[in-house]
């Protein structure tokens, strides 16, 4: 009997038509050439090499003294009370922002929580802003069956959102998704920004007070620590007060101590919104795991070795960024078509490679959706284009991320990128 020559789909129409991730691809193809031979400079992982980027050895430490405790059973559904009260404090310390270990929920990092915030908030139809590039809201978006609104931000405002751009479909929102230091620009909100969408924010929900829910701000912060120079980050909340009603952070330990694989990641806001959080997560079991919690709470405590680790990994992530930025700018004074964005903050820097109206040595002519590929077969750079974070398939732009980056490879792959520029007519 012929076998039919598809098999019928059996999944969810949610399931069946979720795209798969583009940085994944890549990786994949990346992972190849590495398996032949080929030396690659990987730059698409938002991750640290732990040879390179090692987490604090006091957290090591921590975390096995915790294991060997015996803290092996489940946590609280919400976080164990020590580790909440330590993000309190660190938070206060750090951002002068207050919130207590009852509006703090505790989870195996920060993916969790930014999709139980879509869960706790939206119903299906319902519709999101967020800007592009940014990282997964698209996704997030058909997991929940929310509505996207894409909100294309400029390259004359560092990639960030404007309140001009928000402002005619806030009235629509349920939900403004932001973040600062932005993954995968690296840049941050400039103050001034910043206040104006709080305070077209707060102004939509004076409108919407009794008589509609409220527009909320999912503020994504996990890379604030890694700031640099007089770069400074800011929140809804310490400008703007009131914003204290709508805002839910998203947060972690995850880059700030390189610590991506230890999950513990924490988001604070308005205690009925964390309360209704817990409750879904609990079900999911999305807990981050006690020890890890214990060894956090430990360790946060531990006031001057936590700065003076974030110290030292904010100096080693900024000498690569600036070496490559540095390198880029060198490029583009002889007449290569690159731009690069001074960095501010996070592990990215953003980098612009236009091939439009170029040609490959046999004549064939390239245009800027042809970057990525070119990068990586003539030059073995990989990079993850801003097309993967919702921009338009066209954009010439490009995220640099230094995580896994060894200081002594960067000029190596700086030549091999001129070596293949070079080669272009």
């Amino acid at each position: 009997m012929r076998q039919p020559e598809t098999q019928p789909k059996t999944a969810s129409v949610m399931a069946e038509t979720l795209i798969g991730s583009e940085i994944i691809r890549i990786a994949g193809e990346v992972n190849e050439k590495i398996k032949q031979g080929e030396k690659v400079f990987n730059m698409t992982i938002g991750d640290f090499d732990p040879n390179v980027f090692p987490i604090p050895n006091a957290l090591l430490e921590e975390i096995i003294a915790a294991y060997r405790a015996g803290h092996t059973n489940y946590p609280a559904a919400n976080g164990i009370l020590e580790l909440r009260k330590a993000v309190s404090t660190f938070l206060k310390a750090g951002q002068g922002i207050a919130y207590s270990a009852d509006e703090i929920l505790i989870s195996g990092g920060a993916r969790p929580l930014i999709y139980a915030t879509y869960l706790t908030l939206l119903d299906p139809g319902d519709a999101v802003i967020f800007p592009v590039p940014s990282w997964n809201n698209n996704h997030y978006c058909h997991l929940t069956g929310a509505k996207p609104i894409l909100i294309e931000a400029r390259g004359e405002n560092n990639f960030m959102p404007v309140a001009a751009d928000i402002e005619p479909y806030l009235a629509e929102a349920r939900l403004l998704t932001l973040c600062s230091p932005l993954n995968p620009t690296g840049t941050v909100f400039r103050k001034e920004d910043l206040l104006k969408i709080c305070d077209l924010v707060l102004a939509e929900n004076a409108r919407r007070e009794g008589k509609r829910k409220p527009l909320y701000v999912m503020y994504d912060q996990i890379y604030w620590t890694l700031t640099f120079g007089e770069t400074e980050h800011f929140d809804p909340v310490t400008l703007r007060p009131a914003m204290r009603a709508y805002t839910i952070f998203i947060d972690g330990i995850s880059k700030a101590f390189a610590a991506t694989g230890v999950r513990v990641g924490w988001a604070f806001g308005p205690q009925h919104i964390m309360d209704k959080m817990k409750a879904i997560l609990s079900h999911i079991g999305a807990w981050a795991p006690k020890a890890e919690q214990v060894a956090t709470a430990n360790y946060l405590s531990r006031t001057e070795e936590v700065q003076t680790y974030l110290a030292a990994i904010r100096n080693d992530i900024e000498m690569r960024l600036q070496a490559y930025h540095t390198g880029f700018q060198k490029l583009k004074s002889m007449g290569y078509p690159l731009e690069s964005v001074a960095p501010q903050a996070a592990i990215y820097l953003t980098v612009k490679v236009d091939l439009s109206g170029k040609k490959t040595e046999d004549g064939k002519p390239l245009s800027a959706i042809d970057g990525t590929a070119f990068l990586l077969d003539q030059a073995g750079i990989a990079l993850v284009p801003f097309f993967a974070f919702g921009a338009p398939p066209e954009s010439p732009w490009f995220r640099l991320s230094v995580g896994t980056c060894k200081m002594e490879d960067i000029p190596l792959a700086l030549s091999r990128l001129e070596q293949a520029l070079a080669k272009l007519q």
